[in-house]
């Protein structure tokens, strides 16, 4: 593997990491990004029954993104399947279009990491990757979402504006 796919899988392993540590943040924030937005979208017949409902779809889309950053998780209990097959599968399953940001966070693990890194230098440049282009694929959700708001897509979105806000500390509004 080279010195980009090592820091990529650094990369994956600092976001689980920070969301872990942060994760009664996260779902603090989650509730507050939801109840704004619904009230700045104005979405019909949202009453308090149905926000909690969409709150609990925001938990539970946060736990599977901490499951999917997750190094020890469940996708390597099973066989492995190659990493294009598995990103293909997953860009034509999401209503979001995330090629170009998985392109743009590769070219930048790639030209972090250079000819090699030393296994001590890669923390900090998983970190300063996560500083630089957030958590993949937030940026794909926010853009997506902002361009054509939707109740289905709310959820994805909420999960997103917080992990940029409280894990990368990155506004999600200037994405």
């Amino acid at each position: 593997m080279g010195s980009g796919g090592l820091l990529l899988k650094a990369y994956y392993e600092q976001l689980h990491e920070w969301m872990q540590t942060d994760r009664a943040r996260l779902l603090a924030r989650l509730g507050e990004l939801l109840s704004e937005e619904v009230a700045r979208q104005g979405f019909p017949d949202m009453d308090a029954s149905r926000l909690d409902a969409y709150r609990e779809a925001c938990v539970a889309f946060l736990d599977e993104r901490l499951e999917s950053y997750n190094p020890l998780g469940i996708q390597y209990t099973f066989d492995r399947v190659s990493s294009a097959g598995a990103a293909e599968l997953e860009f034509q399953l999401n209503w979001y279009n995330s090629r170009p940001e998985f392109a743009a966070l590769v070219a930048a693990a790639r030209s972090l990491a250079g000819a090699g890194v030393p296994d001590e230098e890669l923390p900090d440049l998983a970190e300063a990757l996560i500083r630089q282009v957030g958590a993949y694929p937030d940026r794909s959700i926010i853009e997506a979402y902002t361009a054509e708001p939707a109740l289905p897509k709310l959820p994805d979105y909420i999960v997103a504006c917080a992990i940029e806000e409280i894990v990368c500390g990155r506004d999600s509004r200037e994405q």
